[in-house]
């Protein structure tokens, strides 16, 4: 399940996830990004030794991740939790010496036929399920906007080129 070949597709945020894809873009697996409430208030937080665990059990040769910051309408605490979020894939993925490449939400969007705005997870759901029909188990719930928007960052990284 993995290798030298296989991308690993990352989304940052609330529902975010992590999703393993082949070179040719097959979906091997998808994970939520493992959150324990261990931040402030006990607000969930990545767990970077959680993480970790999946990244060495897939062993992805490179990355995309989603290319994203807090909100002007944000607080500072979200603004903050995110931050920390994406610190914590970055460096999880450094440690581990897996390359990444960004894209912005446009960029992976446009590549993959979603069109702009807010309030669309449910059309990455729908394009995910799509492109994969024999694993639209995992992308079956609303809240599975998070795994379904990783492989489709995943995917269109590969569609793009390499990091």
């Amino acid at each position: 399940m993995s290798g030298a070949s296989c991308i690993l597709g990352v989304d940052i945020g609330r529902t975010g996830a992590v999703a393993l894809l082949t070179a040719e873009g097959d979906l091997l697996d998808v994970a939520d990004l493992p959150t324990l409430p261990d931040g402030p208030a006990c607000r969930p937080s990545i767990s970077a030794p959680l993480l970790a665990k999946i990244m060495r059990q897939w062993q992805p040769s490179s990355a995309y991740i989603e290319f994203v910051g807090p909100r002007p309408t944000d607080g500072s605490k979200a603004a903050f939790a995110f931050g920390a979020a994406k610190g914590t894939v970055e460096s999880t993925l450094a440690v581990l010496g897996v390359g990444a490449a960004y894209l912005t939400p446009p960029q992976w969007k446009r590549i993959v036929g979603i069109p702009a705005g807010k309030g669309l997870k449910d059309l990455a759901r729908a394009a995910a399920v799509r492109r994969w029909p024999r694993k639209a188990d995992v992308f079956a719930r609303a809240m599975d906007d998070g795994r379904a928007e990783a492989a489709l960052i995943g995917l269109a990284g590969i569609l793009r080129g390499r990091p």
